[in-house]
């Protein structure tokens, strides 16, 4: 039999390893650092509450009609898309509380409906309302 003197350390070691629980963080903080900014990005817009009436409109609204070809009219004006987020800069320098009112065809691909969105929002308008149809009953 074999005993071990007392200069022989070679016993259980009762300390933690934490090098991997660092790695793992670490690798998680970058996953969540990546993936954070994704998370946060969209529009944020103020769609107006239906009612069963019309609201009484104090000012007159801009209204932006986007038609199945892609055209895009502000007011009566028609605008390309490159030259829209000037012409609406130009509309909210005149009045910033002024509501505005995109009027889209079913048929516009949703991208090109959120760009609009996107680009009324950068103009500044904070007010943004859809016009609808409303859906005819069926009896």
């Amino acid at each position: 039999m074999a005993f071990s003197s007392g200069k022989d350390r070679r016993g259980l070691v009762s300390e933690i390893n934490v090098t991997p629980m660092v790695d793992v963080m670490l690798v998680l903080l970058i996953i969540f650092m990546v993936t954070a900014p994704m998370m946060t990005q969209g529009l944020e817009v103020d769609l107006p509450e239906t009612t069963a009436r019309s609201l009484v409109q104090e000012d007159e609204p801009i209204v932006i009609t986007l038609d199945k070809e892609g055209k895009i009219t502000v007011g009566k004006l028609e605008v390309v898309k490159a030259l829209l987020r000037q012409e609406l800069e130009k509309e909210y320098m005149r009045n910033k509380e002024q509501p505005i009112f995109l009027k889209a065809d079913k048929q516009v691909a949703y991208g090109l409906v959120v760009s609009i969105m996107a680009e009324i929002k950068a103009a500044g308008f904070d007010k943004l309302g859809m016009i609808t149809q409303q859906k005819e009953e069926t009896r």
